[in-house]
């Protein structure tokens, strides 16, 4: 086990549209900054709000593949590879960990673009194995916050826990390509940013007790979920924030790194 001071830190990405791959903008720019400062991990753990199950699955496979989870885009969207290696011994230890909440080891899913479009501008050498573990959407906002909490261990093991989704996350009411933000959006923004960097992560967890501002910005909770994991597993070290910003009326791209970069 390490010592806090070689504790790799935990992240929480907003991903925002797959396109964001194809770009060079803030939102890519701030991914490479967060990969360039943070210590090189031995492995993954990366909770995205594209793999949606009944009970816990975790990738079990020694070469996930790239899946391309979405429709409509450009070819070169679905030319894109991330060939990151698996980790089966990272898997079984997740299980490990979590027990007794059964997990099953999956080989049908890999790594969909929740993940592999900001790991493929954090880390773009691919070279780190990446294990999935998906989200049990029957499961309350406080079952994530545990999970969290109990796999918090891995970051002494050298293992960086990241949570990719959405803060805001409202694709009916998203104005596309423009800087508008509504209200809501940014008092439900400036709630969980405030409470991040508070550690009030209760108020993270009841976040619905906000009312229409968290029910407008996250009318279905998969982009908030990965958040709890990433909050959950922090303890007490300090956050901060390297990437903010709500645009196109209802996505925040807010990020946060618990823990001290190198």
């Amino acid at each position: 086990m390490g010592s806090k001071l070689d504790r790799i830190p935990c992240v929480f990405m907003g991903h925002g549209t797959p396109l964001n791959v194809l770009a060079d903008n803030e939102w890519t720019q701030g991914w490479r900054r967060v990969g360039d400062e943070l210590p090189k991990p031995r492995a993954i753990l990366a909770i995205s709000a594209h793999w949606c199950t009944r009970g816990t699955g975790i990738t079990a496979m020694a070469a996930p593949p790239t899946i391309h989870d979405f429709g409509g885009f450009p070819k070169a969207m679905y030319d894109i590879r991330y060939p990151a290696p698996g980790d089966p011994e990272l898997a079984r230890r997740v299980a490990e960990l979590l027990q007794p909440l059964p997990i099953v080891a999956d080989d049908s899913w890999g790594l969909d673009h929740g993940t592999w479009s900001v790991l493929s501008k954090a880390f773009p050498d691919a070279d780190i194995p990446v294990v999935q573990l998906s989200i049990d959407m029957t499961r309350p906002p406080a079952f994530h916050f545990e999970i969290g909490k109990r796999l918090r261990p891995l970051r002494d093991e050298g293992v960086l826990i990241l949570g990719s989704g959405n803060v805001v996350h409202n694709l009916m009411l998203r104005q596309r390509n423009s800087d508008f933000a509504y209200e809501w959006a940014i008092r439900f923004n400036d709630y969980v940013r405030e409470n991040l960097l508070a550690h009030r992560f209760g108020a993270l967890v009841e976040y619905e007790a906000l009312g229409e501002a968290a029910t407008l910005s996250a009318p279905t909770p998969d982009h908030f979920y990965p958040l709890l994991y990433v909050a959950g597993a922090a303890g007490t070290d300090e956050a901060t924030i390297p990437i903010d910003g709500v645009s196109e009326g209802a996505m925040s791209m807010l990020s946060v790194v618990f823990g001290k970069a190198q």
